[in-house]
This record gives C-alpha cells, sequence and structure tokens, in this order.
C-alpha cells in the first residue's frame, strides 16, 4: 500500500505480486475477483489476530512450521492459487507483523484491478472509484454513514443502493469492502490505499517501448498481442520513438526490461571484445 516498508516486507511485497502475476496469468474476470475475495477473507481473518500475525511473521520460527500453520487455517477455504500465495507469503521474511495485513489487501485489490482489466474496464473502474471517493468526502451524511463502526450489512447494501445500477461490479465490490474494512484509517486514507494499489496494478500492464522509427497501426497491434500472450491479460503499450535505439525494440514490461535493440547488441558485442583483449 502507500506504507513505508522495511527492507524484508518491501522485499516479501515484491515476491508476493509476481506470485499474483502468476495466479491471474490467462485468468477470466471471474477467477481474478474469486481470487479477491479470497485474499480479502485471509486479511480480514489475520486483522482479527495479532498472535496469529506475529506467529506467522515470526523470524525465529521454522518457515515449514508457518505454512503448516496457513494451511491448517485456510486450507478448507481457499482454492489452489489463493492457497499457494498465502503458503508462499507465510514463508517470506517480514519487517514487522503489522505488514501482512496490508500487503495481503493490496494483493487482493490488485487481483480485482486484474479482473476488470481482463473485462477491458479497468480505465472504467478507476474512474468511477473516484468519483465515489469524491462524492463521499463531499456529503456529511453519505461520510458519516459510510464510517459508522459496526453496522457493516448496512453499509454494504447503501453501497449497493447508491452505485450498482450504474457502476463496474469491481467498483460495487472495492467500495463495499472498504467502508467495512477500515481499520482504523479514515475513509479518506483508505481510498488512497486502494488507488494506489490499482495504481500499482495497471503500472504492472503497461510496456514502455523505444522504437528507432514510429510503429505502424498493424505492428503495434501485433506488439500488443505478443505482450499480452507472455502476461496472460491485456497490455498498455505506450511507444517513445528515439533514433539512438538504432533499430529493433527495447521494451520496459513493469519490473523487467526486453532490450532487443541493435545499440544495445553492439554495445555488449564491444563490451564483450575489450574484455577478450584483456
Amino acid at each position: 500500500m502507500r506504507a513505508h516498508f522495511g527492507g524484508s516486507s518491501r522485499e516479501s511485497l515484491r515476491a508476493s505480486r509476481a506470485m499474483l502475476d502468476a495466479a491471474v496469468k490467462g485468468a477470466t474476470p471471474e477467477m481474478a475477483s474469486l481470487l479477491c475475495s479470497q485474499l480479502f477473507s485471509c486479511a480480514q481473518v489475520l486483522a482479527g489476530s495479532i498472535a496469529l500475525r506475529r506467529a506467522i511473521t515470526d523470524p525465529s520460527r521454522d518457515a515449514a512450521a508457518k505454512v503448516a500453520l496457513v494451511t491448517d487455517l485456510f486450507g478448507k477455504s481457499l482454492d489452489a492459487k489463493a492457497l499457494e500465495i498465502i503458503t508462499n507469503i507465510a514463508s517470506l521474511r517480514w519487517s514487522s507483523s503489522a505488514d501482512l495485513v496490508p500487503v495481503i489487501e493490496q494483493l487482493a485489490i490488485e487481483a480485482q484491478g486484474s479482473a476488470a482489466n481482463i473485462a477491458g474496464e479497468l480505465d472504467r473502474v478507476e474512474d468511477e472509484f473516484f468519483a465515489v471517493s469524491q462524492a463521499i468526502s463531499s456529503s456529511f451524511d453519505l461520510r458519516k454513514a459510510l464510517t459508522t463502526s459496526g453496522a457493516d450489512e448496512a453499509k454494504t447494501s447503501l453501497v449497493v443502493e447508491l452505485l450498482g445500477t450504474t457502476n463496474t461490479e469491481s467498483t460495487v465490490k472495492l467500495v463495499s469492502h472498504l467502508v467495512t474494512n477500515l481499520r482504523g484509517r479514515s475513509i479518506e486514507a483508505a481510498f488512497e490505499d486502494y488507488f494506489f494499489a490499482l495504481a500499482a496494478r495497471r503500472n504492472r500492464l503497461i510496456a514502455h517501448v523505444e522504437v528507432a522509427i514510429a510503429l505502424t497501426d498493424a505492428q503495434r497491434e501485433r506488439l500488443e498481442t505478443s505482450l499480452a500472450a507472455q502476461v496472460g491479460q491485456p497490455v498498455r503499450v505506450n511507444v517513445e520513438v528515439d533514433p539512438s535505439v538504432v533499430g529493433g525494440v527495447s521494451v520496459k514490461f513493469g519490473d523487467e526490461i526486453i532490450d532487443g535493440t541493435i545499440s544495445t547488441r553492439l554495445a555488449s558485442a564491444g563490451r564483450g571484445l575489450v574484455g577478450a583483449q584483456k
């Protein structure tokens, strides 16, 4: 989320997001949305038990024992993909037990973001989510109704009543979960956390492409198709024309760089030649 995690937790978040990438690759919107629901459920269970969070994040405890604990706890309620993510999370190292729930919540939001992306609705969901946040902030009565402690069923019903006929299922689902799981946050802070997670998923699905000359529509379409096949869901391609790349194409995709430019290959060959002459 927006929290600044310590070194171990930061690395564990990175590893967890890679697990999520694998879980949603090739998934249908329904499969990704189910993964979201199951991860949200895990986060709720862990949020309600300090002892459990500490047991899972205790660095002195054997990783296998922590995995067994999580399997006993969630094995009957999660499908294979969700259980694999949660058991892998249990085997990772954490800077603080307080980091566990925010990380799982981020994965859940990103999973729903993937569901929306696969359905071609991620742009719409982000727009709707922003509009809802603004409406709540500008209405004292609505804000009060959605931030009153307890009354979760009433808050969920209100969200469905207000949003259900005009917004996507993803927006209704995320807002419903947000208002019933503030966990001490202001509703504005919770919306910022959700915005952050949706943006993180969006950035994961954008390919920054550098080419020597502009791509034709057909070339761009082939590239998008190829990258989408690699990721298992739709990808947005941003193209930058840079004559210095000489030829080929350089693709920065998430945290990965796929560089096939002539300039890079020449530079690599030059480094190899220099090394051979020493």
